[in-house]
């Protein structure tokens, strides 16, 4: 390799016209590893983000697809010899990473001055890119030939009417630990105070589950098949579902919505760290930003993205919806999750 970059390097002293291919050449011998989601956010990040970056920096891009508990083991794993320049995570998992000291400092770049207070991490190491929010999904036909009232409260996946036919997923999902948190503050708790979450699982939601789920194809599957008629989900699982032409309609509950934030942050000691702190600036630009909500259904937190109406649907947009969303105490959490992990198994999904 070093022969040939001399070589290289030779051609373009010899050679004034070929400067710019050789600094493109030498570029382009860089690869930076991005260790994220897979499914729709794969595509999207494959087919309108990365191109652009790669476009603009000659670098290339190696996409390694993993759920955020596979990624943050990778991460573990490859301790003290880190293969990932750039990682992904849900925004539980990225104050782990956090914690444990697999994150850089954030580059200080004009982008940062764009995003909604919510895109930042108090850490300083990593950045929320993209919000979904945390709420009701229901179908609407069934709702409407029912003629029952459109989910507005938390309580509601409570009603009787849903027997066996509430979906959650368990708390090793984010989705379904919102869903415990919110129990918990509506009822006197919170993340502090977890058992009052726990209590109302037990007595009053318990009996309307159908399954507590954590695969989305399988969550799909229950609605499509009717079995399914309610669930406690995702902005971005509601808009998915509903671009197959399913009538799956997506409601913040009046106590407010819960935001899950998807983070970016570098890895310390890559030999990519310049080009790292590049990628997750690019993602916070308003095109990568416009493509990551368009397509894979994710908030923008750039302020300045600007998105036509019909493009809002079923996503956090703009500064009153995202100001409406709650955020847990990720800190509390992932001092008890483990703990609330185990009990949930041995009370709840038995």
């Amino acid at each position: 390799m070093r022969s040939l970059v001399n070589g290289r390097s030779l051609a373009c002293g010899l050679m004034a016209t070929a400067a710019l291919w050789c600094g493109t050449a030498l570029a382009q011998e860089k690869t930076l590893y991005v260790a994220a989601y897979g499914g729709s956010f794969e595509q999207t990040m494959r087919k309108e983000v990365i191109p652009s970056f790669e476009k603009a920096t000659g670098v290339k891009v190696e996409y390694v697809a993993g759920n955020s508990t596979d990624n943050l083991a990778k991460l573990q794993a490859q301790k003290g010899n880190q293969q990932i320049d750039v990682v992904i995570l849900d925004d539980g998992p990225m104050y782990q990473a956090v914690a444990l000291g697999f994150c850089s400092d954030l580059a200080k770049a004009p982008v940062y001055d764009q995003l909604y207070d919510l895109a930042k991490m108090p850490s300083g190491k990593a950045v929320n890119f993209g919000a979904v929010g945390t709420g009701i999904v229901y179908n609407k036909t069934y709702f409407e030939e029912n003629k029952i009232p459109v989910p507005s409260a938390w309580k509601d996946i409570e009603d009787p009417r849903f027997k066996k036919k509430l979906v959650i997923p368990p708390i090793n999902n984010s989705y379904g630990l919102h869903a415990l948190v919110m129990m918990a503050r509506l009822n006197g708790g919170g993340e502090k105070a977890i058992d009052p979450g726990f209590k109302e699982f037990k007595d009053k939601i318990n009996p309307n589950v159908l399954a507590y789920e954590p695969s989305p194809g399988k969550m799909t599957e229950l609605f499509q098949s009717n079995q399914a008629v309610v669930a406690v989900w995702g902005s971005g699982r509601a808009k998915a579902l509903a671009d197959t032409g399913f009538p799956a309609a997506f409601v913040y509950p009046k106590e407010g919505g819960v935001v899950l934030g998807s983070a970016a942050c570098a890895i310390p000691g890559s030999k990519n760290a310049a080009e790292a702190q590049s990628f997750i600036q690019h993602m916070l630009m308003p095109e990568a930003q416009t493509s990551l909500a368009v397509s894979a259904g994710f908030g923008p937190v750039n302020k300045t993205v600007e998105l036509p109406a019909d493009k809002q649907a079923g996503i956090p947009y703009g500064p009153e919806q995202i100001g409406k969303l709650l955020v847990v105490d990720w800190a509390t959490i992932n001092e008890n999750r483990e703990v609330w992990n185990k009990r949930w198994t041995r009370e709840i999904e038995r």
